[in-house]
């Protein structure tokens, strides 16, 4: 069985944030770059409960890894 695929407007809405084109940008916009040593789930902007989340998909290596780690990317300067 395979697992189920989120794409980064489903991740955003799961986040509680914005979830359209525009509101994206301007998330990453304001929030990035992130500096190197810092790790996603650590960064100021996250509620507490966006952070365990975030902590948590990384951590299991869960069907959301792949979009956090493109979240991640995103804001640190590069493109998915």
């Amino acid at each position: 069985m395979e697992s189920p695929v989120h794409s980064l407007p489903s991740l955003f809405k799961q986040l509680g944030l914005p979830d359209d084109v525009q509101g994206i940008e301007q998330f990453i916009s304001a929030h990035s770059p992130l500096k190197p040593s810092l790790k996603l789930a650590d960064a100021f902007f996250w509620s507490d409960s966006q952070k365990a989340f975030l902590r948590e998909q990384i951590l299991d290596d869960a069907d959301w890894a792949e979009v956090v780690d493109e979240l991640n990317l995103m804001l640190r300067g590069g493109r998915a």
